[in-house]
């Protein structure tokens, strides 16, 4: 049974997460501070982390670029809860190291659906050896490691499910709603954004010029495709 860490300052919050959670099946520990939060990560290495935008003593993409420090937590599935009417944190919590979020008040069938396809994600790719190797790029789906030019480069499980996606079929068009089942696992209304985000950022990683990529091009109208 995977087990979720949910660090959020609310205790409704905190309460109505564990319930939907344990609910699907996962067990399910709670942290309503930064301090006590990553001490519990430390502790208990869960499967998977919810992660409250306005935590005490932080804010939520602090603690995210804090935990992307730590190499145990590079490939940690994080879903960032975001309060309503705050778009731009959605792509700054994505810049930092989220990989998905939810907006509050959330759908519960959603953020059981969204944490079930990180977790899916994390479980399939990680038995897998193989290596993947188009032009300057090298990505080794058993070690989650991918080299740019022969140098080690830092992805979120997000970006780098999106770029084994890519890798694995040069040239094809892909529609966005077969990269968010693809990548994500699902594919709800409303998140075109946090695809488009994504790819920014992939990008910024990947590319020698991100504002002028060759290799994540962009098709108007109907997806991304990886450059052949």
């Amino acid at each position: 049974m995977e087990l979720v860490l949910v660090i959020d300052h609310e205790f409704r919050t905190r309460r109505q997460v564990c319930d939907q959670l344990e609910r699907a099946d996962f067990r399910v520990l709670t942290a309503s501070d930064a301090e006590v939060g990553m001490n519990m990560l430390r502790r208990e290495n869960p499967d998977l982390l919810v992660l409250d935008e306005g935590i005490s003593c932080h804010t939520g993409w602090n603690l995210t670029q804090q935990i992307r420090l730590e190499p145990s937590f590079a490939s940690l599935p994080i879903l960032m809860m975001t309060p309503p009417g705050r778009g731009r944190s959605f792509a700054e919590s994505l810049n930092l190291g989220a990989d998905d979020y939810v907006s509050k008040p959330f759908n519960p069938r959603e953020l059981v659906e969204r944490v079930r396809a990180l977790l899916n994600w994390k479980k399939g790719k990680s038995n897998q050896p193989r290596r993947l190797a188009r032009g300057d790029l090298t990505l080794d789906l058993g070690g989650h490691q991918v080299t740019v030019r022969k140098e080690a480069v830092e992805l979120t499980p997000t970006q780098f499910a999106l770029l084994a996606l890519f890798m694995e079929r040069p040239g094809h068009i892909f529609t966005r709603r077969e990269l968010l089942e693809g990548a994500l696992g699902y594919s709800f209304e409303g998140t075109g954004r946090t695809l488009d985000t994504h790819i920014r950022n992939l990008r910024q990683k990947i590319e020698s010029d991100p504002h002028r990529p060759k290799v994540i091009q962009t098709n108007f109208g109907i997806g991304y495709c990886f450059a052949r």
